[in-house]
């Protein structure tokens, strides 16, 4: 019989521990799956930061190395500067590459690192509590929003992602979900054409995928993946920020 489906090789045979119906566990096995379709798995070196995926490196068989909170942009490119063929990513959430890590990510952008982020937004701090981050949307309630984020007092959402695509060493940036088997799909060709911008030497390339938190949002699964669709969407289309490939 044919085996059509198992566990991508770049994936460790460890049980995740990720909350239910997060969307950690389906991007990790998508980044798994590229790793391995394009056969740079003796190559790659994945960077984690603090947050939810800080510990990636138990369930990817690719080399890790930890960063500290926010600076993973920054010994991503010590990496790939002292190895240029490498193939080198990080990994990072909302709370991470948008917060702390803003300074980083824009002057690696800037200087078109041949680097490639998987940034994964959904818009609360997920391990420390469910803090207000710099993605939570107007009026959505979280543990330092009670009475929902005001504009006036901490300011709208942050679209890194259209920050990204002004500067001028950013290459390509596309924003999916991972909602549906059609945007898990969508989400693969984008996390792929990102690691192929890197392997043509092209610049920086970032996927900002939109994922569930369930439990800080305080909805079951389904109605998360519900919320994404009907209010994350709203204020982070879906869609290609820039493609100059």
């Amino acid at each position: 019989m044919k085996k059509v489906f198992s566990r991508p090789r770049s994936l460790k045979e460890t049980p995740f521990h990720y909350c239910p119906g997060c969307g950690h566990s389906v991007i990790h096995r998508l980044v798994a799956e590229v790793i391995d379709e394009l056969g740079l798995r003796e190559r790659t070196v994945g960077v984690p930061p603090a947050g939810c995926a800080v510990l990636a490196y138990n369930y990817f068989d690719v080399d890790m190395v930890e960063a500290p909170h926010g600076r993973a942009a920054a010994v991503a490119t010590g990496i790939k500067r002292i190895l240029p063929d490498r193939v080198v990513f990080t990994y990072q959430g909302d709370g991470d590459i948008a917060a702390i890590g803003t300074a980083e990510t824009i002057h690696a952008a800037n200087r078109g690192e041949r680097v490639t982020c998987i940034f994964v937004n959904n818009a609360v701090y997920g391990m420390t509590g469910g803090q207000m981050a710099p993605t939570t949307l107007l009026g959505q309630v979280t543990t330092t929003s009670p009475q929902g984020r005001l504009a006036r007092r901490e300011g709208n959402p942050l679209d890194l992602s259209q920050m990204l695509a002004v500067a001028a060493g950013s290459v390509y940036i596309e924003r999916t979900s991972v909602t549906s088997p059609k945007n898990i799909l969508k989400t693969r060709k984008a996390i792929k054409k990102a690691f192929l911008t890197q392997l043509e030497d092209k610049g920086f390339s970032l996927v900002e995928i939109l994922s569930p938190c369930p439990t800080n949002w305080k909805m079951t699964p389904s109605e998360a993946i519900r919320w994404v669709d009907e209010s994350m969407t709203k204020f982070f289309p879906l869609k290609v920020i820039k493609d100059a490939v």
